[in-house]
């Protein structure tokens, strides 16, 4: 069976399905080939995954007409308490230095998630190829054609003007083309977990470095928090291996008592960091990447799924300037990106790289830095931006401005 599409979004996570949303004023016929049928929209349990939404991530939702879905399910971050664990420095970011009601939003994926599909079920023009995989791929002057399997084993040719992959850092468009992305592996584990304390977080999130690795607290609905805990990866296994006492403890110790005593922590579960970046963002002049396809990045800045977002923004107004001339498109949405996507894996990996470093004189380093962007407004409010998606040349999408497709 065989049919034609104007765009072909592989992967169907957070970035595809937001990129479909995204391309639906502009008339174009779209098909998403998504691996895992999407999850029902039953009420997320306590230990569910969350994401942090920064302020201009939420401003593009709004430009997708998604917010309005999940804004009750979205606690607000009002400010960020930045410190090192045993060192007198810290520094303090807070909504009131910006013209934003929250600096960003925590959400469980699951919600953000049941909300994308929604408002793709209402798109006349996007149809979902789920549960599929995209098992080949061949690419010509005029289109790409695509080998899509389904879960029965039966098989789909689909042609398109235009495919994206936004199938995550192991992205298998990319490795079917044969792009090389570059891999750097931190040698650290991330345990995420969701913890109630006894204080009322009170909508603050926390970045706690400490000499294990960096504790980040961010607030949840019903006075939860989500823990992200960065640990060397042995001794993250070890972490994981405790119970659930022992592990509170731990954690406990590590973080302090800035929420107070820790009650009651959720499931625990571990993910490997790297840093990869694909070599690159487009492919034969019809083939563009987003999203982990792209580039995934530590956790440290909560930048993963909005630098993603930022790319589907971006990349939609490319298709609408430049539907009809592919070459022109994708060199200007690689232009577009290369900025932003630069600073952005340059924060997370130089966090990382500063906050790992035992020698005093890089930890001396570190207070001053603090102390800098506590004391400077300038040098805070530039951070600020920077950390909320605001910094440079902002799409239309995070303008409020409506996609129209150019007159070709």
């Amino acid at each position: 069976m065989s049919d034609h599409y104007d765009v072909a979004i592989v992967g169907g996570g957070m970035i595809g399905a937001s990129l479909a949303i995204a391309l639906q004023p502009l008339g174009l016929r779209t098909v998403i080939i998504e691996a895992h049928a999407p999850a029902g929209g039953a009420r997320p349990g306590y230990d569910e995954l969350s994401t942090a939404i920064s302020a201009g991530s939420r401003r593009i939702l709004e430009g997708l007409s998604v917010w309005t879905r999940v804004e009750g399910a979205a606690e607000p971050i009002h400010s960020v308490h930045v410190s090192e664990r045993g060192r007198f420095a810290f520094a303090r970011l807070d909504r009131r230095d910006t013209r934003e009601p929250a600096l960003g939003y925590v959400i469980e994926n699951r919600r953000l998630g049941a909300a994308l599909w929604e408002a793709i079920a209402g798109c006349r023009q996007v149809e979902a190829l789920t549960p599929a995989r995209v098992s080949g791929i061949v690419c010509g002057s005029r289109r790409v054609t695509l080998q899509a399997v389904d879960a029965s084993g039966g098989w789909r040719e689909i042609s398109t003007s235009l495919a994206v992959g936004a199938d995550g850092a192991r992205s298998a468009l990319r490795e079917l083309l044969g792009i090389r992305a570059r891999v750097w592996d931190y040698g650290q584990t991330a345990i995420i977990a969701n913890v109630s304390p006894a204080r009322f977080h009170e909508h603050v999130a926390y970045e706690r470095f400490t000499d294990s690795g960096p504790i980040a607290m961010l607030p949840m609905t019903e006075g939860r928090c989500a823990c992200v805990w960065t640990l060397e990866t042995a001794r993250a296994a070890h972490m994981l291996g405790l119970s659930d006492d022992a592990f509170r403890e731990a954690l406990q110790a590590a973080f302090g008592y800035r929420l107070g005593r820790l009650g009651r922590v959720g499931a625990r579960q571990g993910y490997p960091l790297a840093l990869v970046r694909s070599e690159r963002l487009d492919w034969g002049g019809r083939v563009a990447f987003a999203g982990n396809a792209a580039q995934g990045l530590h956790p440290i800045a909560a930048q993963g799924f909005n630098l993603g977002l930022r790319d589907v923004a971006a990349l939609a107004e490319a298709v609408a300037e430049d539907f009809d001339d592919p070459r022109r498109l994708l060199d200007r949405y690689v232009a577009a990106r290369r900025r932003d996507r630069l600073a952005a894996i340059g924060l997370t990996d130089g966090l990382v790289r500063l906050f790992s470093s035992p020698l005093a004189g890089v930890r001396a380093a570190r207070d001053l830095g603090l102390l800098g962007m506590d004391l400077l407004p300038p040098v805070k409010a530039a951070f600020a931006r920077r950390a909320m998606g605001l910094a440079g040349r902002q799409p239309r999408l995070a303008r409020g401005i409506a996609l129209e497709r150019a007159p070709g």
